[in-house]
């Protein structure tokens, strides 16, 4: 990449399991990385080998306060994404999502930059259509304890775009479907971590309601090449845009492939359905084909044999 392309970039939520990845492509890509997290579920050990770089800054602070930097573009990341997490404090969930999305947007609107927002499958709640294309309004409890998350994502999703129409913001919204790799956290409560811990340990895995229900699984790596291509992409072209992998399993063929790839000894226990669980999960990818050439390239089981690893590692040094 030559000078003139190289840009100064934040990344909020940049210390996280998605963020720490997109510092680590962005720095690759010759840009300068400002990676902010208040390290409420960010770790610095996420972000540790990217410290000595010259062209990475790391600032400990939390997106519901403002901040003053000079950037050419924002990728706001900042966000508990694991129900475990964002239920802890609800109240400061919804505050990170809308708060948050108000500070960024007023940066990106003084410093002119295009702006990113890290969107999530959760705003079609409980879908009454599958697979989930973007023109779907989605079904989603306003009340109810994934709220907090869920409508919190969905009205930063309304500011980007009133930021857009009002103030003519470059905006780009993605919504994410189910991602794993290297990074997560071993007890953020996600079906792929839990499963591979709980295989490692040789203990049950817990399987919520018949397994019958399905998701869709995206590794890292393909997650991040459609962020890269997303930003990149005419301004015209705003989303929001469904980044995900289209394969589709259920939650009970996840359990038996970890064990098989694990060798565990581990049984499968069944637990009741918690509340507001989506039963289908699934993104269709048409317009990111279309619009960004895009569509993941890892398959499952080669995602997992690259997440097994570094799951064995954590346990190790735990």
């Amino acid at each position: 990449m030559g000078i003139a392309e190289s840009k100064r970039v934040l990344v909020t939520g940049g210390a996280g399991f998605l963020g720490s990845h997109l510092c680590e492509r962005l720095l690759a890509d010759g840009h300068e990385v400002v990676c902010v997290d208040n390290l409420f579920t960010g770790a610095k050990r996420n972000i540790l080998h990217l410290i000595g770089d010259p062209n990475f800054e790391f600032l400990r602070h939390d997106v519901t306060f403002p901040l003053y930097v000079e950037v050419d573009r924002i990728y706001n990341l900042a966000c508990p994404a694991s129900p475990i997490y964002y239920q802890v404090d609800p109240v400061q969930t919804t505050k990170t999502s809308v708060h948050g999305a108000i500070n960024m947007l007023g940066l990106a609107k003084r410093v002119k930059a295009r702006i990113f927002q890290a969107s999530t499958s959760e705003v079609y709640g409980d879908p009454e259509i599958h697979p989930q294309p973007e023109s779907y309004w989605g079904k989603v409890n306003p009340i109810g304890y994934r709220s907090c998350y869920d409508e919190g994502k969905r009205c930063a999703e309304t500011l980007f775009f009133d930021y857009h129409r009002q103030h003519r913001l470059e905006i780009k919204v993605a919504r994410i479907f189910n991602t794993y790799g290297p990074r997560m956290q071993l007890n953020d409560g996600r079906v792929v971590s839990n499963f591979i811990v709980q295989a490692l340990k040789n203990e049950d895995l817990t399987v919520y309601g018949g397994g019958e229900q399905t998701r869709s699984f995206c590794y890292v790596d393909d997650l991040i090449e459609a962020f890269v291509r997303f930003m990149d992409s005419d301004a015209a072209f705003t989303g929001p845009v469904n980044l995900g992998n289209p394969g589709e399993f259920t939650i009970r063929e996840l359990a038996e492939t970890v064990i098989a790839m694990t060798g565990s000894r581990s049984k499968i226990v069944y637990r009741p359905l918690p509340s507001d669980d989506p039963r289908q999960r699934q993104p269709d990818i048409g317009l990111a084909r279309e619009a960004l050439g895009w569509a993941p390239t890892v398959a499952l089981r080669e995602g997992l044999a690259k997440t097994i690893p570094y799951f064995e590692a954590l346990l190790r040094a735990a």
